[in-house]
């Protein structure tokens, strides 16, 4: 288990709320911000967090949505009782159950209207960070397509997946989907205009029938290159990033 001095109590979304999580191990950043910003959850619905971590994506959710009924599952404990503490500091509840999502426990086992989910991007076999932690967060063990299966398996009928994950995962996820989830649409994330997207968001339906959509491209940064010591976000990306805005999936 972490102690305080391996602990940095950071802020989020400009200082709305501020997360404990491991000075050395997996640090959210900005996927769970993007992840909460392009969930569409409405007060009074249930939200599963799948592989939760320190909780960020739901309090950045929660601090946007409010009297939602958040639940998070995740793996390691550790990251799982930072979550609970984050969950009573921010006064955003977040029923934190630990387990796998392939064995999913038993506590969870009921419809959600929503499931998002941040899964590891880095292939099983490639060289592991020698932080634990990070190393379970970020390196894949259960394969994308199990992600896709879980989610669906949790949600209602009409309920929303979102869920992000590196560009090249996506066929993965698409052909995941199968005859469950449908209505998708994916949103491109690029770091710079003219780049290639390294992340996507992706939304499906469970029992949806509209047609497949891929939208305009997020663009994170301004400018050809980083200049200086100085954050560099697009209009569009500050009000998500730093703003909490929603990622208003209608007009993108």
């Amino acid at each position: 288990m972490f102690g305080d001095d391996d602990l940095s109590h950071d802020a989020f979304l400009c200082g709305k709320f501020r997360l404990w999580q491991p000075i050395r191990g997996y640090r959210a950043a900005t996927d769970p911000v993007l992840l909460a910003a392009a969930c569409g959850a409405k007060p009074g619905q249930s939200v599963l967090d799948l592989g939760c971590g320190v909780g960020a994506a739901s309090f950045c959710l929660g601090s946007r949505v409010a009297g939602l009924r958040h639940f998070g599952l995740e793996l390691q404990s550790d990251y799982a009782a930072l979550a609970r503490r984050n969950a009573i500091d921010t006064g955003i509840a977040l029923q934190v159950i630990e387990g796998d999502i392939q064995a999913m426990p038993a506590a969870l086992r009921f419809d959600f209207d929503h499931v998002i989910a941040n899964p590891p991007y880095y292939a099983g076999g490639s060289t592991p960070s020698p932080i634990a932690g990070r190393a379970t967060a970020m390196q894949v063990d259960a394969p994308l397509e199990m992600w896709v299966t879980a989610a669906a398996r949790r949600l209602s009928p009409g309920g929303w997946l979102t869920l992000i994950c590196g560009a090249d995962g996506l066929p993965a996820v698409l052909s995941a989907m199968g005859t469950k989830l449908g209505s998708a649409s994916v949103l491109p994330l690029t770091p710079r205009d003219g780049r290639p997207a390294l992340r996507v968001i992706l939304r499906a339906r469970k029992g949806g029938r509209a047609a497949f959509r891929l939208l305009s491209p997020l663009v994170i940064h301004q400018g050809s290159a980083h200049a200086g010591d100085r954050e560099s976000y697009t209009q569009r990306a500050n009000a998500v990033l730093r703003g909490g805005e929603s990622l208003d999936w209608a007009f993108m």
